[in-house]
């Protein structure tokens, strides 16, 4: 295997291209490839023993907005989300916000079962609407005790919690989804905190740079970038219409898949079938050294791996024994290694010089499954 240098931008950007350069977004050049590795790279987590973390599903968003050219796509350094703020009086640009990460709603909350309250005068009425305002204004004290810029609650906010939020000059979002929550708790370093009560200065987010809150379209979104280090981003895709941006997910989603593979495995094998030719020469010497009827099973194999650079050969219209038995006979020396079918032409070539690689990882994978596959 040959080991790839994952700081080296141009050496991984060419592998992804390889596997994405025959689908639809291939016209516009390395712009998806480059978006895959930038995110990939984002929310990759080195562990203390050394061992990489890339959760691309749960930290990297794609947003499809449509309207707009397909060049205008990008990795943003922080999050967006399909939210507005509450009051139109709330801020909407705030430069290095204090953030805060709610789980409980901002309202009186109704009791679990069925309570049936009799008052007799107008003064007991007046009473209880003022109990529920001294809940709420305790709720939002506990928040405005740690000064922040920006609420972000996962639940509702009440009209009264929204005075006392905006007298405070709070700019607040509500209802916003969990998996939204957990990413912006990732690049502005707050901790999502369920009971107001228990906010600290140590669960305020101070990373995020800018909070803004812009309109596309029709509809406005929160952007939360200029980030610094973060650990999860949003990929905004635009398009002409729904179908291109579909199509153009699609191809991202495949360029994530060989950006993380190349990140977690930084390793490539030769392709065009010079893989499994070479491990079929290596399995048949070894069973010639193996007595008795054991040495069937390492042939069998050997024979079953050969059906790789068969069905190339055949693919592309080539002679099938003669691409076979010149392969066969270049594997069997020492040092030919990359000796591959270039499907192009449909001859015998060193597919490193070519550029036709595999990840290890996913040649890996292939060959575990398919012994486990014949093992059942």
């Amino acid at each position: 295997a040959y080991s790839v240098d994952t700081n080296n931008a141009a050496a991984v950007s060419e592998i992804v291209r390889g596997a994405i350069n025959t689908k639809f977004c291939s016209r516009w050049g390395p712009l998806i490839s480059d978006m895959a590795i930038k995110a990939t790279k984002t929310v990759c987590i080195e562990q203390a023993d050394g061992r990489k973390e890339i959760d691309l599903k749960r930290y990297a968003k794609v947003e499809k907005i449509s309207g707009g050219e397909l060049s205008e796509c990008q990795v943003l350094d922080g999050v967006m989300f399909n939210k507005d703020i509450t009051h139109p009086r709330m801020r909407r640009i705030i430069k290095k916000p204090r953030v805060v990460l709610l789980d409980c709603p901002l309202e009186y909350k109704k009791g679990e079962s069925q309570t049936n309250v009799e008052i007799t005068k107008e003064s007991d009425w007046e009473k209880l609407l003022q109990q529920e305002e001294d809940e709420m204004k305790k709720v939002c004290d506990d928040i405005i005790r740690v000064k922040p810029d920006v609420v972000i609650t996962e639940k509702g906010v009440s009209d009264l919690a929204q005075h006392f939020l905006l007298k405070a000059n709070i700019s607040v979002i509500r209802r916003i989804r969990k998996t939204d929550n957990n990413r912006i708790s990732r690049v502005t370093g707050a901790h999502i905190c369920n009971r107001t009560e228990e906010l600290t200065e140590a669960m305020v987010g101070s990373k995020c740079g800018l909070f803004q809150v812009k309109k596309i379209g029709d509809e406005y979104f929160t952007f939360m970038t200029e980030c610094e280090d973060p650990k999860a981003c949003s990929v905004i895709l635009r398009g002409a219409s729904r179908d291109v941006l579909n199509e153009v997910e699609r191809n991202l989603q495949d360029a994530f898949c060989v950006a993380r593979n190349i990140i977690l495995e930084p390793r490539m094998l030769p392709g065009g079938g010079a893989t499994e030719m070479e491990l079929a020469a290596r399995l048949k010497e070894k069973a010639k050294g193996i007595p008795g009827t054991r040495q069937f099973a390492y042939r069998a194999v050997a024979d079953a791996l050969e059906v790789i650079p068969r069905s190339l050969a055949h693919n592309c219209g080539a002679d099938v024994i003669r691409i076979m038995t010149d392969l066969r006979a270049r594997h069997a020396v020492s040092g030919g290694v990359n000796w591959g079918i270039d499907g192009t032409k449909g001859v015998v070539a060193d597919v490193k010089a070519l550029g036709i690689m595999d990840t290890f990882a996913v040649k890996q994978q292939t060959l575990k499954t398919a012994v486990e596959a014949a093992a059942m």
